[in-house]
């Protein structure tokens, strides 16, 4: 099993924690940022959330 293939595994296994940490990241890119970047911010994480585990299990 290849570094992708453990790290698509360790998301689907741990799919809420990955979501808060991607949600965490955004929030401190838009603190960084003064919000300048929210809407391009948040499409990202929303994407992201959508790669990992299930789905998305944050809610906006």
């Amino acid at each position: 099993m290849g570094f992708m293939d453990k790290a698509k595994d360790f998301a689907d296994k741990h799919d809420e924690q990955v979501d808060q940490g991607i949600e965490k990241a955004g929030d401190q890119v838009d603190k960084r940022t003064g919000d300048k970047y929210e809407s391009q911010v948040d499409k990202a994480q929303d994407a992201a959330q959508q790669r990992t585990g299930s789905g998305d299990s944050q809610q906006q």
